[in-house]
């Protein structure tokens, strides 16, 4: 007579139980959700304050449109090899630095003309050893670029210094 004894007290137990779990798989959700919401609306350049108190249902409507909107990514077959993703890292730093040189007016604008120039057609066939994509295993030798004239002033504290 003890099988249904036991039987009624594992029930009596999971009856317990239930309201516990319940309200910790939701206070999970809730959690997920806050996170969530705390991580897409950076991407989507809105400011939390203004969007402290959006529904769930929201939270999760935007986020799905984002992901939506995301350029489709290529699949594993097509994965991007580490030489691809060097090449696109180098153009990256000499697009930035195109944008940078011109404002910084350490080079007179000849010189960074020629170094843009020169950075350029490396970023053209750049790989990760160093080499070229179209080498025999050849070091190139790039022309050498003329040191500046004279070198610039000192600006006070906003001097950039390597160290």
């Amino acid at each position: 007579m003890g099988l249904p004894r036991r039987a009624a007290d594992s029930a009596e137990l999971r009856k317990s139980l239930k309201p516990l779990l319940e309200k910790r798989r939701r206070a999970r959700i809730n959690e997920s959700l806050s996170q969530l919401k705390g991580l897409i609306l950076p991407l989507l350049g809105r400011e939390s304050s203004r969007y402290s108190k959006l529904e769930k249902a929201d939270i999760l409507e935007m986020t799905v449109r984002f992901l939506q909107e995301l350029p489709a990514s290529p699949g594993p077959a097509a994965a991007p090899t580490p030489s691809d993703s060097f090449r696109e890292g180098y153009r990256t730093c000499v697009a930035r630095l195109a944008r940078v040189l011109p404002a910084c007016r350490v080079l007179e604008p000849a010189v960074s003309a020629r170094l843009l120039e020169h950075l350029r057609r490396r970023a053209a066939g750049a790989t990760p050893d160093g080499g070229h994509s179209g080498d025999s295993g050849r070091p190139s030798s790039p022309a050498p670029l003329p040191a500046p004239a004279s070198p610039a002033p000192p600006r006070g504290s906003g001097l950039w210094r390597p160290w």
